[in-house]
């Protein structure tokens, strides 16, 4: 058994007047506990349904223009009926999440039992774990969640990478599996489209290579009256669009090919990792600074969108939903455009052909702050076996995605697999996009689906389902390299440390990239930039990386 003791949450921390008990694996108690607190090693599983209605109270996000009230979703009124709890919910819009979820956490008066979509980062989870706000969940996973542990016992991989440097696990992960390794729905986020009925209309060719793309432009803008015509496009044609730094909405996959075919595939952190498991900084590389140089080259000769460096999402789609594009960059073209029209672009070919994986992306999709357990849960056993539902084979992917027998549109409907068992069909999307269709019904949170939940507990979704192809046909013959970096959960110093450097680091590869693409840039500019690099801490963002990514592959003592 693991070493068991009580811990109070800091006066100083949370509350001049109120101290919080903290009945968990710790790191150490002043006064050794209160009597009569339940031990998180010697908690019990909860049976649903209850034989009296119980409530507990938790935290959650809902995109703005959707429900607001949880409880009238109807996810969650099947969770109630089926478990006899009653959820309080806060629930707070989307857009001011970031900035009441700090004060809800900094006062016991405001926090709830579990916050159920927090997103927080490994920051977060250290700093509110060392504070006492957060209990650690490693005992009550093993004694009260089943869902989550056979998760965790068939890919113990997800119990590693939730799990922190002195053992435990504060928080309840998200994992997505939409297929694995190179093949991976993660493995590209921001694919590069291209307008396939502007193409067939000019008689053009898809382009393979950079050189291709270019002319391809230029076909575009210099055709633009015919395209319009054609098409009856009402706004001036944009050959190609994008918005810069901007995550899934950026053009950096079009670099790939250039220099050594690294390419800039991790907006937050510009790393990548060689075939020696080398970390380095994308943005120091010759493939980096010719790819600049060939997009400012695009930009003087009007090929791309002037708003592209500071549009926002929401004029990006309506230009796009008006045919104005040529080539766009995001998650699913369906959202911006539609489908029809367009067709992912390959790997284009420079000075080689290749295609760097997202970081993270082998283990599929996983997000290790996604729910967490807060010190003022009065059973903490109760709230993780009600949380321990939301990993019910069935039930993750109507969190995920969304329910059936709701009033109105359905994302799924219940039917069958091959064996007579219960399974979610996914119902036809229509024209519907799929981002507000799900945003309608599902509620997140802490959940897991798997690759082999398909066509046994549910369907995989149309729109993952092309997208997995898309990532198997055309990129993943083009994915040359060996490593990805990987999701580790790093020390509270070393976390603090590699945040402070990144933000700095990144905000000035990101303004760089910006005023490269719109400006150019000299050579003298670019040693200027790689010197600001190292000024502010390149060298030592690299080496606490590296450490982590030498200790990962010892520990696994396999490739991933």
């Amino acid at each position: 058994m693991k070493k068991r003791f009580l811990s109070k949450v800091a006066a100083a921390v949370l509350s001049a007047a109120m101290l919080l008990p903290l009945a968990a694996c710790g790191s150490g108690s002043p006064d050794g506990g209160k009597a009569g607190q339940t031990d998180a090693a010697d908690a019990k599983a909860v049976s649903f349904p209850l034989s009296e209605k119980k409530t507990i109270t938790g935290m959650t996000s809902y995109p703005a223009g959707t429900e607001s009230d949880p409880n009238k979703r109807t996810i969650f009124k099947r969770l109630e009926e089926k478990t006899n709890v009653h959820v309080e919910w806060n629930a707070i819009q989307a857009d001011q999440w970031s900035d009441k979820i700090g004060l809800a956490m900094s006062d016991p008066s405001k926090m709830s039992e579990f916050v159920f979509t927090a997103g927080f980062s490994d920051s977060d989870l250290l700093k509110y774990g060392k504070q006492g706000a957060i209990i650690p969940l490693e005992d009550y996973i093993d004694s009260c969640m089943p869902n989550l542990k056979a998760v965790f016992d068939k890919y113990p991989e997800y119990k590693t990478m939730c799990t922190d440097t002195e053992g435990h696990i504060w928080a309840l992960p998200w994992i997505e599996q939409l297929g694995s390794g190179k093949e991976a729905i993660q493995t590209v986020g921001g694919m590069s489209y291209i307008n396939k009925k502007w193409l067939d209309f000019l008689g053009l060719e898809m382009p393979t290579t950079t050189d291709e793309l270019e002319k391809v432009l230029i076909a575009f803008r210099d055709n633009a009256k015919k395209l319009q015509d054609e098409f009856h496009i009402e706004g001036s044609v944009i050959p190609m669009s994008f918005i810069m730094n901007n995550g899934d909405q950026d053009c950096m996959i079009l670099i790939n090919g250039f220099g050594e075919g690294i390419g800039d595939m991790d907006a937050g952190r510009h790393i990548a990792v060689t075939d020696d498991r080398k970390v380095v900084s994308t943005a120091t590389q010759e493939g980096f600074k010719k790819g600049l140089e060939w997009l400012h080259k695009l930009d003087t000769e009007d090929l791309l969108d002037p708003e592209a460096f500071t549009q926002e999402w929401s004029t990006y789609v309506s230009k796009g939903k008006s045919g104005r594009y040529g080539v766009c960059f995001t998650w699913d073209v369906a959202n911006v455009d539609n489908l029809e029209d367009w067709e992912p672009l390959p790997a284009l070919k420079a000075d080689v052909t290749n295609i760097t994986p997202q970081n993270g992306s082998f283990t599929s999709g996983f997000d290790r702050g996604r729910c967490v357990v807060t010190a003022v849960a009065k059973d903490p056993a109760l709230v993780c076996s009600w949380l321990d539902q939301m990993y019910d084979p069935l039930q993750s992917p109507q969190n995920n995605w969304g329910t059936y027998g709701d009033e109105g549109f359905n994302i799924f409907e219940m039917s069958k697999n091959k064996d007579g068992g219960e399974m979610l069909k996914h119902a036809p999307l229509g024209d519907a996009s799929p981002v507000e269709v799900r945003e309608a019904q599902c509620v997140g949170g802490p959940l897991a689906v798997l690759d082999d939940y398909y066509n046994v507990y549910v369907t995989c979704p149309d729109d993952a389902q092309y997208r997995l192809n898309w990532i198997k046909d055309i990129y993943t013959p083009d994915m040359h390299g060996k490593y990805v970096y990987p999701n580790v959960f790093m020390n509270t110093e070393d976390t603090k440390k590699l945040s402070d450097l990144t933000a700095d680091i990144t905000k000035t590869i990101n303004t760089f990239k910006a005023n490269a693409v719109m400006n150019g840039f000299t050579d003298a500019d670019w040693d200027s930039f790689q010197k600001s690099l190292k000024d502010y801490g390149l060298d030592e963002q690299l080496s606490i990386l590296q450490k982590y990514l030498d200790a990962y592959y010892a520990n696994e003592g396999t490739s991933k």
